[in-house]
């Protein structure tokens, strides 16, 4: 089901100017049938980019491409992109819409798990006397169920006043019922995706609000 009435929706898209680049892919994504964010999510975070204008990104789950390139177009020139996705099918697909993006020298793809790549990234990212090296945001849209485990990885890496955005918390609106009304295979995901949104809106360190845009976005601020 919809988080918001599709009529609003609908109107919304409407409302959206068409980048020839961006819509070839959404294209493409729908006919393999690749799960990209939502429009009204790159709508908001395009607008998102231009109030942080971030230097230095973190993107968990790059399928192909889609939301690190419109984060290259709405981000300054020096701005440093680093996705990370394990589907190896979908990488290479990533790889030649960022070059053909232009973003080769802005956009970099690590290959392979988001933990393991993020533990990698740590030397580079994580001396407290370098903030410039920090990470100021991260956008965590990867596999659902381990959102607590990225979150907790990633800070690690995270500037002060840094941001961290997950994307699909809401599932469809599935975590605002009972696990019982719930798939049974879809449970685990269901008690970790609260679990996970109960610590963030509870973490003192950070100013966490949950938004109904596309499936539902948690946005936590660093205080500390």
């Amino acid at each position: 089901m919809d988080i918001v009435n599709e009529n609003i929706v609908s109107y919304i898209h409407s409302l959206e100017k068409d980048d020839i680049f961006l819509g070839k892919l959404e294209k493409y994504a729908k006919e393999e049938n690749v799960p990209i964010i939502r429009k009204e999510t790159a709508s908001f975070l395009k607008t998102f980019l231009k109030v942080l204008k971030p230097k230095n990104i973190l993107e968990l789950g790059s399928a192909i491409g889609y939301s690190a390139i419109l984060m290259g177009f709405n981000t300054d020139e020096d701005t440093k992109i680093y996705t990370i996705e394990n589907y190896e099918k979908r990488i290479p697909v990533a790889k030649e819409n960022i070059k053909k993006a232009g973003f080769e020298n802005k956009i970099f793809l690590l290959e392979g798990d988001a933990m393991e790549k993020m533990q990698g990234l740590e030397s580079t990212f994580n001396n407290p006397a370098d903030i410039d090296k920090k990470f100021d945001f991260v956008f965590i849209d990867a596999a659902k169920g381990s959102y607590k485990e990225y979150f907790l990885e990633a800070e690690k890496m995270l500037g002060k006043n840094g941001v961290i955005i997950c994307d699909n918390v809401l599932q469809n609106g599935d975590v605002a019922v009972s696990r019982f009304a719930v798939e049974r295979r879809d449970r685990t995901i269901h008690s970790r995706m609260r679990e996970f949104l109960y610590e963030i809106k509870n973490n003192e360190s950070y100013e966490t609000s949950i938004v109904p845009i596309g499936d539902g976005l948690s946005i936590s601020v660093r205080l500390a």
